[in-house]
């Protein structure tokens, strides 16, 4: 592999790195800070980000200019449900067994780009797609188990970042990187900050820390995300986002005590299997992520 190639490769392992461990983040802080408070503070320091994303004639103001309003405003509002959905399913939920249920992602890719681009789809990618929800099945086990808000909200969260997607396909590169990128933390802002006054508490020390590992290391991922997409194809670069289930086993086993039975290993490796597939299809069809770098669904 092209030496150019392997730092992309490397980069993209460090930039889903650094989304667990802002995952990590929110489970730390254990519930004791509404959710809407948290997804208001990590937008908020996502804006660290914006520094390095800013390309060339770029300027602030184009955070909230948008040459697609709708569109835009979509973006904003899917980021506002996928960050509050991710917060409540990490927050009650494993790392892993979230990370199961947000990995729908590419399925529901699928199946958006069918109802609104309109894309033909072979019977392998909806081979994939019936696979992808067995595989949820076998995680959530429907009648064996009890299934929580958490459990829905994960799958939310999944869905919002394949909206998310199919908005940056739709609009095939119309838009400015910093656009996009200001739509979904405008959003979170605007949005969760009205809604959280009712309920607010000042932060801990302790929490704050857990905040600031929340934003600023999601919008570290950002950036280096974009760096890996600027070095390596995407064809590469996409599925090194399995390795946050990686991540998610880990922490969860050795920060949170968190135990996973046979099954639920199961019902990753037939979900990590599908999306790994249904994303190496999709390569084929857009290069969205060459254009704007994915945030992450918080």
């Amino acid at each position: 592999m092209d030496k150019h190639v392997l730092n992309g490769v490397l980069l993209a392992f460090l930039a889903y790195a650094s989304y667990a461990l802002s995952d990590a983040s929110i489970k730390l802080i254990e519930g004791a800070l509404d959710p809407f408070e948290v997804a208001f503070f990590g937008a908020v320091l996502g804006l660290g980000a914006v520094p390095f994303i800013l390309g060339p004639g770029d300027r602030l103001t184009d955070l909230v200019v948008s040459r697609h309003r709708g569109l835009w405003l979509l973006r904003g509002a899917f980021a506002v449900i996928g960050s509050l959905s991710s917060i409540i399913a990490f927050t009650a939920l494993p790392m892993a067994e979230a990370f199961c249920l947000i990995f729908l992602l590419p399925v529901f890719v699928t199946i958006l780009s069918v109802v609104f681009l309109k894309e033909p789809v072979g019977w392998r990618r909806w081979s994939a797609v019936i696979v992808g929800f067995l595989g949820v099945l076998i995680v959530l086990r429907p009648g064996f188990r009890e299934l929580t808000a958490g459990h829905l909200a994960a799958i939310v969260g999944g869905f919002s970042g394949a909206v998310t997607i199919i908005i940056l396909r739709a609009l095939g590169g119309k838009e400015k990187r910093i656009s996009l990128y200001g739509a979904g933390l405008i959003g979170p802002i605007l949005v969760s900050g009205l809604l959280m006054l009712p309920r607010f508490a000042w932060p801990s020390g302790e929490q704050w820390l857990y905040l600031a590992g929340y934003g600023l290391l999601a919008a570290g991922g950002n950036v280096l995300i974009m760096l890996a997409s600027a070095k390596a194809p995407a064809s590469l670069v996409a599925p090194t986002q399995y390795s946050q289930m990686l991540w998610g086993v880990g922490l969860g086993y050795a920060v949170f005590g968190d135990r996973l039975d046979g099954w639920m290993f199961l019902g990753m490796a037939v979900i990590v299997g599908s999306g790994l597939f249904t994303f190496l299809r999709e390569t084929k069809r857009t290069t969205w992520w060459r254009r704007a770098p994915p945030v992450h669904p918080q």
